[in-house]
């Protein structure tokens, strides 16, 4: 069976070239100290799961202080020019996005199909993880696509990663951290204290003022955090179960899909998450541009979110 150890091998593999290429470029004034953070970043993934709690977090520790101390840098490794990209998009014309297109399109394909997929009688993929699998699957398959159609250097995949990697330097990880922190807060007992906090000052009585609070933790403990994933635990185990779930008979399904949802909404407005911080980084544009021009959308698809979990979660 397939399971999500798989995609770290892959994704720790990928990191250790980033490493490797690091180390090489002597353009780079601080090639030693990218190298080590990528190689330790690598090693999270490639072995994390045998080094133990503690060992892990001293991993973390010293990539922080790598990153304090003596900084990434960015090298410079080898691209193609402007005027030969010009000439490869003209020539390829539509065909240029398909790579792109194969992951989301085996990440949908991917979730449906690998979940009830058995070979002798035992799942070909852990099911609980056959979305991740299936982006894995076709992050695979466009990289083997975008080698047949552009047929570059073999190692220019490793190096465009490296690139894009010193474009965004250590946020690259914020994710990961962000998504732990929620974890962490679940077990500190966040969540119950946030329950007894909100039904203090604002009593759970109908069903509408349960969803409402959840949906606002949800955004705002998104906009303190970052990361939709880190905030879901904590509003979960303090609201959506107890309340939603427990107390007024909802749908767990529905309060979990829509309460991610609303954690998105968060998501859009906030500058601790990376979609929000790379795209600006990588374009060059103003700070806070990005999350302008997302902000209204994400207030709209919040209010219709709340709607949408009372009307659903209840019948």
């Amino acid at each position: 069976m397939i399971k999500v150890g798989t995609v770290y091998i892959l994704a720790g593999i990928l990191f250790a070239a980033i490493a490797i290429f690091s180390a090489l470029d002597r353009s780079n004034a601080k090639r030693w100290s990218a190298a080590a953070f990528w190689g330790l970043f690598a090693a999270s993934f490639l072995v994390g799961n045998r080094l133990g709690d503690f060992a892990n977090g001293a991993l973390v520790i010293a990539m922080a202080l790598i990153v304090g101390v003596f900084g990434l840098g960015a090298g410079r490794p080898a691209t193609t020019s402007e005027g030969e990209r010009s000439a490869s998009a003209e020539r390829l014309g539509w065909r240029l996005f398909a790579p792109i297109l194969v992951i989301p399109a085996c990440a949908l394909a991917g979730t449906v199909l690998l979940k009830s997929l058995q070979v002798g009688g035992a799942p070909l993929v852990d099911p609980t993880q056959a979305a991740v699998i299936a982006t894995a699957i076709g992050v695979v398959g466009a990289l083997g696509l975008a080698l047949a159609l552009f047929r570059p250097p073999l190692t220019a995949p490793a190096e465009e990663a490296r690139r894009i990697m010193d474009s965004i330097s250590s946020a690259a990880m914020l994710p990961q951290l962000l998504a732990a922190l929620g974890g962490v807060f679940a077990l500190a007992g966040v969540g119950t204290a946030v329950s007894q906090l909100i039904g203090h000052w604002a009593p759970m009585d109908t069903r509408l003022a349960a969803i409402v609070a959840f949906c606002l933790g949800m955004a705002v403990f998104t906009l303190i955090m970052g990361n939709a994933f880190a905030a879901f635990p904590v509003m979960v185990a303090g609201i959506g179960a107890p309340l939603i779930v427990g107390r007024f008979g909802g749908d767990a399904a529905v309060m979990g899909a829509l309460g991610m949802l609303a954690g998105y909404c968060g998501t859009l407005m906030t500058p601790m998450a990376a979609h929000n911080i790379i795209p600006a980084a990588l374009l060059e544009l103003p700070t806070g541009s990005v999350i302008r021009i997302q902000a209204p959308t994400a207030l709209i698809v919040f209010v219709a979110d709340i709607g949408l979990m009372y009307l659903l979660a209840f019948r």
